[in-house]
């Protein structure tokens, strides 16, 4: 999409050095360094799924344009 080498490996710091730490029985445990990087309920999940799906449309739009990629039809005189 464009982005600089640098923009890019910001967000894959962001997505590979997160560390939680728990609290157990009042006492922080942690830090613990999960073995992958984003989890459910991350606040950059939304934004680079925006991304993500931005990437796959202009990708489609590109394989349609060349002809690489075609709809079907579920019915006679159906769009594609």
């Amino acid at each position: 999409m464009g982005f600089s080498d640098v923009w890019i490996r910001w967000v894959m710091m962001c997505v590979s050095s997160i560390n939680y730490s728990v609290l157990m029985n009042y006492d922080r445990v942690g830090p613990i360094s999960p073995g992958r990087g984003l989890r459910q309920g991350d606040p950059l999940s939304p934004y680079l799924f925006i991304l993500l799906a931005e990437g796959l449309t202009s990708l489609i739009h590109q394989a349609v344009g060349r002809g690489d990629l075609h709809g079907m039809r579920i019915c006679r005189g159906a769009p594609e």
